[in-house]
């Protein structure tokens, strides 16, 4: 297991939330692996690289792609991240870490279009990722 693949308990958890039966999965070969297809998957957006250099030892490249997106058009993130927010919010203890990433002062002013106008219509302008984390048993415990 290279650094930040799946531990065993994180795999238990989200093993569960795949989809795993052949009428949602479409054509194509059975999922078998899908750890690895996983730790795969977790690598290129660590990483930030071309999906074409996903490391061979989590399989074809294309094969991550493919179930990458497959997942995406399903909604399989989507659940993935509610179910996993609603165990953190259940046990009590997580912390979130919120970014907020600003233009620069020379983008201000520049001539609109028709994208300008449907970016605020969605409400864009101003990205926001965050990342949720359990604390460990023993950091639980207030400091003194």
């Amino acid at each position: 297991m290279s650094r930040g693949d799946l531990s065993e308990a994180e795999w238990r958890v989200l093993r569960g939330l795949l989809p795993i039966d052949a009428a949602s999965r479409g054509p194509g070969r059975p999922p078998e692996e899908n750890r690895s297809i996983i730790n795969g998957i977790l690598w290129r957006l660590r990483c930030g690289t071309p999906w074409r250099d996903v490391p061979p030892k989590y399989g074809n490249w294309n094969t991550i792609y493919r179930r990458f997106r497959r997942w995406s058009e399903a909604g399989v993130w989507e659940a993935v991240s509610v179910t996993l927010a609603e165990m953190m919010a259940d046990s009590g203890h997580y912390s979130i870490d919120s970014t907020t990433v600003r233009a620069h002062v020379s983008a201000a002013g520049g001539k609109g279009g028709l994208i300008d106008a449907l970016l605020a219509a969605r409400g864009a302008g101003s990205p926001v990722s965050f990342t949720v984390w359990q604390m460990p048993e023993d950091d639980r415990s207030p400091s003194t």
